[in-house]
Order: structure tokens, then sequence, then C-alpha cells
């Protein structure tokens, strides 16, 4: 699996690009603020119909445009597929796979896998148990097209329940239709979290071995999965909260206010660790999706790095670049000195100016 080009019209602060790119290493440098991430950020956005931002589609299309194109093509059990993406400012984006529209973004998945990994990433274990939940979201969402299904309905039916709570200032009488929405809720909420927890458990397999290698034995770490409530009690939980959620109008209970807890050594990092393990924890988590999605289909995925080299200290990006060896690999800095001085071979070369990107090799 493995891209093979991609193409931009009216993208950010493109008017046209067309780059095709090396099955190994691809390097994007340049100063910043020319263009490098809206690149890496296209290639996600036509492999899961996602920003890694969480950029809306409006926020995408060059100023002066009311729409963008992305076009892509990805090899993969020696199969060239088209994957087409209009991006449009006041409507839905429209997706075509092989010049066929499709309806559900579901159906887009397992044509290419992908791991993001951005500054941002390193701050994932200190930051609030919504950036933990989103990890587990964008890689099971790809892995699982179900789940993709699951989350979605749970989303919709969580918005509505919420709505509803506030109407009920307003009309009391709608109260006897919450126990509709509990059940719905109940019944995507049960399957997210049994999904959620056997992905940790798989990553628990993957993680330990990773980050004792980063750090030389030195520390064990271990994810720990934390519901808000248990599958199996998630009714009954929305129940007995109801005159709660009733009072501060929003639901108090269920996979919405999940969280990941990560201990090195028994000891919650999350409140007790320090900059450093922190961040290597980051680090494990990020290898480990690589991993996970080779055991899942037996292939590995495209890594995008966002300019994380010049984030770790220089044990770190040694373990990093020995780690993507063998995976196709598309990453941005401000200079090639890091790699020049590790020796780690690089494929291709792009330099980004302004907008406009030139191949000098």
């Amino acid at each position: 699996m493995y891209i093979e080009s991609i193409e931009l019209k009216n993208y950010r602060n493109y008017e046209t690009l067309s780059l095709a790119f090396d099955r190994g290493t691809n390097i994007f440098y340049g100063d910043n603020a020319q263009g490098k991430t809206n690149i890496l950020e296209a290639v996600y956005l036509c492999g899961t119909t996602k920003s890694h931002r969480g950029s809306k589609d409006r926020e995408m299309i060059r100023f002066d445009s009311d729409e963008a194109h992305i076009r892509m093509f990805v090899k993969k059990d020696g199969i060239s597929r088209k994957i087409d993406m209009h991006l449009k400012k006041n409507k839905s984006k429209g997706i075509a796979i092989d010049g066929i529209p499709i309806r559900k973004a579901g159906e887009l998945f397992g044509i290419l896998n992908l791991v993001f990994f951005s500054p941002e990433d390193l701050n994932i274990i200190k930051n609030g148990p919504g950036e933990r939940r989103r990890f587990l979201d964008l890689e099971l969402c790809q892995l699982n097209k179900l789940y993709l299904s699951e989350l979605s309905n749970y989303n919709h039916i969580l918005n509505q329940r919420n709505k509803l709570l506030k109407d009920l200032s307003f009309q009391p009488s709608l109260i006897g239709t919450l126990e509709v929405w509990d059940e719905q809720l109940a019944y995507y909420g049960s399957s997210i979290i049994r999904s959620r927890r056997s992905f940790v458990e798989e990553m628990n397999e993957i993680i330990r071995d990773i980050h004792s290698n980063i750090t030389g034995g030195k520390e064990e770490i271990v994810l720990v999965y934390e519901p808000s409530t248990l599958e199996e009690n998630f009714l009954s939980v929305l129940s007995q909260n109801r005159e709660k959620d009733c009072r501060f109008r929003m639901t108090s209970s269920g996979p919405h206010r999940d969280d990941l807890c990560v201990k090195i050594n028994g000891m919650d990092i999350r409140k007790y660790g320090s900059q450093g393990q922190q961040r290597t924890a980051a680090l494990s988590l990020k290898l480990s999706e690589i991993y996970m999605v080779k055991k899942r289909i037996k292939e590995m995925p495209v890594l995008l790095l966002d300019d994380v080299l010049s984030e770790l200290d220089s044990s770190r990006q040694n373990y990093l670049l020995n780690s993507i060896r063998q995976v196709q690999t598309m990453i941005t800095c401000t200079g090639l000195d890091d790699f020049i001085d590790k020796r780690f071979h690089i494929n291709k070369i792009f330099k980004v100016v302004d907008g406009k990107v030139y191949c000098p090799s």
C-alpha cells in the first residue's frame, strides 16, 4: 500500500499542484508558513475525509474560490485506485472512488490507512481527555467501518438528546420521549465502549516493547481504558442520571466522557509524569498505531510526520527514524541537516516556497 501521486486545485494556498511520490521517504522542506503542512493535510483528508487539524471544508478552500478539488492515486495489492474529493463552501463534500460517487464516508476506508504525527500529538498525554478520545476514534474509524457508523449514530443521537434536555425547560411534556433516545444512545454507546476496550487491549500488546526499547528498558508502559460507564450498565446509568441531566441540560455519562490513562511504572503520567515521559509515551502511542495497522490488515500504513523531529531529542529522533524505514513516509521540516547528520536515506526531496513545490532531487 502506498500513495502514487496527488493533485490539488484551489486547496489552501495552492492554486494548482501535482506531485508524484516515492514509495520510500519523501521530504518536504522549507521555511514556516509556506504550505508544507497543507500537503500532508490534503493527503490525510483524501484518505479519511477529515482534516487532522479539525478544519471545516470551507476553511480549506483557497480564499478566492468557491470549491477545491483533491485527486489522489493509491496503489494497493498491485491495483491503482483513484480517489476524488470536492470541497464546497456551502455543501457537503463530494467523494468518488475510481470515478464512482460514494454516499457514505465509510466506503472510503480500507483503500488507504494513514498515521499522522504532528507536534500537537506530543501533548496528547497532558492535554484533556478529548484529545485521547480523538486518538482512539481516528484509528478505530480507519480499521473498523462498523465503528465509524456507530460513532456517527451515537454523536447524532447524543446531540438530539442534549437538544431535548434544553427544550424540556420550555416544554416539560416532552420528558416522555427521553426514554426513546436513551435506548438508542445505550445501544450504540455500548458497542463503542466494547470496541475501544478491545483496541486498547491490542495496543497494550504492541506498545509495551516499543516503549521499553525507547527507554532502554527503564520504563514499563500500560494503557488503561477508563469508560465513563460500563456497557452493561449504560442504560441504567442514563436513567439514574436523568434528573441531573435535566438540571444541567446535558448528557453526563457515555463514551463522549471516556478517557485513556497512561501509566509508566504504575504512575499516572497525565498528572505526575515529566514532560519527557509524556512525550516519550506519545511517541510510543503513534509508533504503536503503525504496527496495529500492520497487525490488522497485514500491511504497513502510510506515515505522515509534520515537523516532529524538531520537537524530539537526538535519541528519540534516532529511534523514530529507524522505525520507519519500511514505511512510505512523508515528512515536513525546515531543513535537511538532521537527516544528513544521521545518514538517513531520503528517496525524494521537495522544496516548498510560498505555495510552489520544487523537486531538486
